[in-house]
């Protein structure tokens, strides 16, 4: 089991999205069950050897629903919560960190020389907090895709890992319908037992989180284009 997972770290370690697509019998999904049995062999070290799969996942563009689902069958709510949220966020900064420093000095390079893009760029740097918040609580918003985005903008480190905050409530949520499954083997299929409950107060969340950022983006845009008008 021990060389599955070293095997499991090190295709993980090598996954980016242009594999994924490029690579005709790679399948991500049963990739990360395989991780995830790996995981489950491990005892007690499992939660720490998880983080890290989930970190290397995310910046990987690999699919961290199977993980999510995985952790309640594997940690129980409780655990599999915890270390969803710890590796999901530290995931979500290192790819932060990857768009800012690789990208963002050409992003502002572009930016510069428009006005209308700066002042938006700069005001929802002032906002970041509340705005990284809302997207997390929206599931309309692609978290790996998201991660690397907010890497672009002007929002500090600082708010950008605050505002992770906002994945709580879709972790655990996730993570107890995963454990519903009660096997690895049906994660993420059609066999999968659902909580019709837990599943509206999902949709009820991000639709009010999705009609929230939309709203509130756009009035700080606005804000920020009539001072730049007046100045």
């Amino acid at each position: 089991m021990y060389g599955l997972g070293l095997s499991v770290i090190a295709s993980l370690l090598f996954a980016s999205p242009a594999l994924a697509q490029s690579s005709a019998g790679f399948n991500p999904q049963e990739l990360l069950r395989h991780a995830l049995q790996w995981v489950e062999s491990l005892g007690i070290v499992g939660g720490l050897a998880f983080i890290v799969i989930y970190i290397v996942a995310t910046v990987a563009f690999l699919p961290g629903s199977i993980l999510t689902l995985g952790a309640g069958i594997v940690f129980g709510v409780g655990f599999g919560s915890i270390y969803v949220f710890i590796g999901a966020t530290l995931g979500a900064i290192a790819a932060f960190l990857v768009g800012r420093y690789l990208a963002r000095g050409w992003i502002s390079s572009k930016i510069k020389g428009n006005q209308k893009f700066a002042a938006i760029d700069q005001a929802v740097a002032r906002e970041g907090f509340k705005v990284v918040l809302l997207t997390r609580l929206s599931p309309v918003f692609p978290f790996n895709l998201l991660n690397y985005a907010f890497g672009l903008t002007g929002v500090s480190l600082k708010d950008y890992a605050l505002g992770s905050i906002g994945m709580i409530p879709g972790t655990v949520m996730y993570v107890y319908i995963g454990s519903l499954a009660g096997d690895l083997a049906r994660i993420g299929t059609e066999g999968q037992p659902t909580n019709p409950a837990i599943q509206w107060a999902i949709r009820i969340i991000g639709l009010m989180a999705t009609v929230a950022v939309t709203v509130y983006v756009t009035r700080i845009a606005r804000k920020a284009l009539a001072e730049r008008v007046m100045d």
